[in-house]
């Protein structure tokens, strides 16, 4: 599948400061850039701090006054296998260094309140019945609805709420693979198919000896996303981090297929 990526934003400095940048597709085994561009609008100079490792593409900028950021890509993602009940959990000692951070709470995801319920509630199932199983909860008890979360909220929160956005569902589903000894990453991507468009936060699990792309919401196919980022929770994985102050103006996605 081949996916056409248009992305704009307007923010307002009224003070000079530096910005990140994740909006660019990343460099992965599962999805290649056929084309990209990144503008800035008035032209500034931007720093380059991509991972090699990750295939993570990080802009770093000046920013001062009005700024249109234009972001346009062409990515071909190549089929992937969303179905986490074929996989097999590793353990500790086998799994690759990076993956041991994902097994540890971070700050919207205190995996260690939910060891409790996760053996009460799932403690009879293994591997990756027992993230289906969870993920199926999740959709189940929890409604995915605007305006009962913020940047504050953690999986805790909607967990006692039963509700929230992308983002919250995808907290609590990592919370929960984390409990149960599942090494869980939260990821940002481009999604085809929502509506409205926008940037999806979504998560990947270590199952089978390699990371997999869910989205715990149920909303988009894991064909459809885009990886941009990922890190232990939405702290990491932002499209824009402002190391001062700025104004939202406007912003759009859109996300299509071409092929």
């Amino acid at each position: 599948m081949i996916l056409k990526i248009e992305a704009r934003l307007v923010y307002r400095f009224d003070q000079r400061c530096e910005v990140l940048l994740l909006l660019e597709a990343a460099r992965s085994a599962d999805q290649t850039v056929l084309s990209e561009s990144l503008r800035i609008e008035p032209q500034v100079e931007i720093a380059r701090l991509d991972d090699r490792v990750t295939g993570e593409r990080r802009a770093v900028l000046v920013a001062e006054g009005d700024l249109t950021i234009s972001y346009d890509a062409s990515v071909e993602v190549i089929a992937r296998n969303s179905r986490p009940g074929e996989g097999a959990v590793s353990a500790v000692r086998e799994l690759p260094g990076e993956a041991l951070r994902y097994l540890r709470p971070s700050r919207y995801c205190p995996s260690d309140r939910f060891e409790s319920f996760v053996a009460r509630e799932f403690g009879a199932l293994h591997s990756g019945d027992q993230v289906a199983a969870m993920l199926a909860w999740i959709n189940t008890h929890v409604d995915y609805r605007a305006g009962v979360s913020d940047v504050e909220t953690t999986a805790l929160d909607t967990f006692v709420d039963r509700a929230g956005v992308c983002r919250d569902f995808t907290h609590l589903a990592i919370s929960l693979c984390r409990a149960a000894g599942v090494p869980a990453r939260a990821v940002s991507a481009y999604a085809w198919g929502l509506e409205p468009p926008d940037m999806h936060a979504v998560m990947e699990v270590y199952l089978g000896g390699r990371w997999q792309l869910v989205d715990p919401t149920g909303r988009a196919p894991a064909d459809g996303l885009v990886r941009v980022a990922t890190g232990l929770d939405a702290a990491d994985i932002a499209f824009m981090t402002i190391f001062g102050r700025g104004e939202h103006v406007w912003q759009t996605f859109t996300i299509s297929r071409t092929a």
